[in-house]
């Protein structure tokens, strides 16, 4: 797991009360974080998603992911590390929580 990774799982998402697994493969992909009961996929995106082959990657995963029913929320490695309340608090009402 990358540090922004570590941080996320070890101080927020194992605490919550819907479980969510890391490393979760789904078809051909392996997904960051997985919540079956929330169909919720979180991956965090350092900078090698940010280029044009990166994001193009990425639209054909979340298109993969979005037609299985599985609703994908993406953050950054630089929200990690700054806005970590703003990332954890959209993370709860994407799952109802809040």
């Amino acid at each position: 797991m990358t540090k922004e990774e570590r941080k996320l799982w070890y101080t927020f998402l194992r605490y919550l009360p819907m479980k969510f697994v890391r490393q979760k493969p789904l078809g051909q992909y392996i997904i960051d974080f997985y919540c079956h009961e929330a169909k919720l996929a979180i991956e965090l995106d350092g900078s090698q998603h940010f280029d044009d082959k990166g994001e193009q990657y990425d639209r054909m995963r979340d298109a993969f992911l979005e037609e299985s029913g599985i609703t994908v929320a993406r953050y950054s490695n630089l929200q990690i590390a700054r806005e970590f309340n703003s990332v954890k608090a959209d993370i709860l009402l994407r799952l109802g929580l809040e």
